[in-house]
Order: C-alpha cells, then sequence, then structure tokens
C-alpha cells in the first residue's frame, strides 16, 4: 500500500473522491473509530490545535461506543459511514453491502462514505453514486496500522503533503502506537507549511 496513492489511481478511479477542492487546505481524516482507547486522545489532540477532521465510522462502533461518538459530534468534527462491520466490498454481495451501509446510515445518515480497505466494486459504487453518496478515498496514508512501520518513516512521507491532499490515521487499537507517535509531529509540518485543515462536505 502506498503513502501517496499514484495519480494514475486517482485518474482510472474518477467517480471516487481522492482530493478535496481547496488548494491551501488539507483534509485529516480517521477510520474505524470510535475506539476507547484511541479516540479520546484524538480529540483532545485536536481541540488543543484547534483543528476538525471527519470520521468514518463503523456502525457496530458507534453502538458500543454512544457518548464517545456524542462527543465526536459535540466537538463539531464530520461523521462519515464506514459500514457497520467493517466489511470489505470486494468480497461482500451487493445487497449484503449496501444493507450494512444502511444499518449504519440509521445509526447516523451522512453522505459520505469511505469503503474499507478502499475495496469497492462498480456495482457497489453506481449504486452508492444514485444515492447521492460522495465516495471519499485518501490521497496520504499514514498507515498506522503497520507495526513493522517506524516512526521516521512515517515523518519523511509527511513531508510530501501538500495542498488538497486527503490524509488517512486510523482510530483503533492496532494503530495506536504509531498514531500516537506520529499524529502530532504530522500536524506540525502540515501548519509548517501553512496548509489549513478543513472539514470534508
Amino acid at each position: 500500500m502506498f503513502f501517496r496513492v499514484p495519480f494514475l489511481v486517482q485518474l482510472l478511479f474518477k467517480r471516487r473522491i481522492w482530493r478535496g477542492e481547496d488548494s491551501n487546505s488539507v483534509y485529516l481524516t480517521f477510520d474505524d473509530g470510535p475506539d476507547i482507547e484511541t479516540t479520546p486522545w484524538v480529540l483532545d489532540l485536536l481541540k488543543r490545535e484547534n483543528i476538525k477532521a471527519t470520521f468514518f465510522c463503523i456502525g457496530q462502533n458507534i453502538e458500543k461506543h454512544p457518548s464517545l461518538f456524542k462527543e465526536i459530534l459535540n466537538n463539531g468534527h464530520r461523521i462519515g459511514n464506514h459500514t457497520y462491520k467493517h466489511e470489505k466490498g470486494t468480497k461482500t454481495r451487493k445487497t449484503a453491502y449496501l444493507d450494512s451501509i444502511g444499518k449504519t446510515e440509521t445509526l447516523h445518515s451522512s453522505n459520505l462514505f469511505r469503503p474499507p480497505y478502499g475495496r469497492i466494486n462498480i456495482f457497489q459504487v453506481d449504486n452508492l453514486l444514485s444515492m447521492g453518496k460522495k465516495i471519499i478515498m485518501w490521497t496520504w496514508n499514514a498507515q498506522d496500522y503497520k507495526k513493522s512501520l517506524k516512526h521516521s518513516q512515517i515523518i519523511d512521507k509527511a513531508r510530501t503533503i501538500r495542498g488538497r491532499d486527503i490524509l488517512l490515521f486510523h482510530n483503533s487499537k492496532k494503530s495506536e502506537h504509531n498514531m500516537k507517535n506520529s499524529l502530532p509531529e504530522v500536524i506540525k509540518i502540515v501548519k509548517q507549511k501553512e496548509l489549513l485543515f478543513k472539514l470534508l462536505d
């Protein structure tokens, strides 16, 4: 998996959104929460840094941690749908996949959707677009879930961040160590580049 998604990939799958519209901004996103171990820490950091982000939440986790989910909303962050059980679209029947998205939609309605693992087939894309959903991908992936990844590798790649990039981090136990070690420094690098943090819409 690339830190930066190659431009050719973005061209091949152009019905998905890979970049934001504002060339002076980046778009910070978090997948898989709410998570009791990582989400409170992230919310505290974002509040201190005066940053709003988009959280792509799993339906099951919303049900497990309703007060934490409410805290994300109360802090002014945006919510996106990330399926109910983190299903991989390319290995899930279309009806089952859409049912999973619909079940999460009953917990919180959003026009933003991100496919787990970035895997989704053309039929699922067609259905989601017809429902008025925006399929949000990413330009830069922290890969914070990789245990073998060194802190220095994430920071080196963070220096390639530029305007319009959609940045991907994760709220999960698996990503906790790398995310907590790298996110504050990535935020610092973005601010040094005089880029703003903006919400997806």
